[in-house]
């Protein structure tokens, strides 16, 4: 697997590319040779954070973990990252690379083949940023899909992250 390292207002340490090129060796079965993966160190007040994303196949996997080391965060990241390949076993066998899943073995999640799906209608009159951010909180909803009215009417979705900011997604 092909690896990139990235370090947020840091440098990334030699010992750290060995250790995470190390321990990523592993995902080797499921993506094979030709995988990419890009690992990214920071840290947060006293908390270390590793993030890693691997696109492969039209599929993004993608993990990320804050602890005290980044031992323990690419640990915690990798398990991760493995729970949720072998959860979606089924549906990532055409995707992932021939013999990723030996026969006859057996996943310890193993998820259903349908999804109870929920249908939702709302009226998607033209917006700004802004207002949309508004309504998402008086719905008190984690992210709202809305028409932008600024982006010639573009379907967008803003989103509340995890450190309390906003996102908007926005197709190409």
């Amino acid at each position: 697997m092909k690896l990139t390292f990235i370090g947020r207002q840091m440098t990334v340490g030699e010992d750290q590319k060995v250790l995470a090129a190390k321990k990523l060796a592993k995902l080797d079965k499921f993506f094979g040779p030709d995988g990419e993966a890009t690992v990214t160190f920071r840290y947060k007040k006293d908390k270390e954070i590793i993030e890693i994303t691997i696109p492969y196949g039209g599929v993004l996997f993608r993990s990320e973990e804050e602890d005290a080391t980044f031992q323990n965060a690419l640990d915690s990241a990798l398990d991760t990252l493995t729970r949720q390949i072998r959860k979606n076993k089924t549906r990532l066998e055409k995707r992932l690379r021939e013999g990723a899943f030996p026969e006859g073995e057996a996943a310890e999640e193993e998820e259903e083949t349908f999804f109870d799906i929920r249908t939702k209608t709302f009226p998607a009159k033209p917006m700004s940023v802004d207002e949309a951010i508004l309504q998402m909180n008086l719905l008190e909803h984690q992210f709202f899909a809305f028409s932008n009215a600024e982006d010639d009417n573009r379907t967008c979705v803003v989103y509340r992250r995890k450190d309390g900011a906003y996102g908007l997604l926005i197709p190409e």
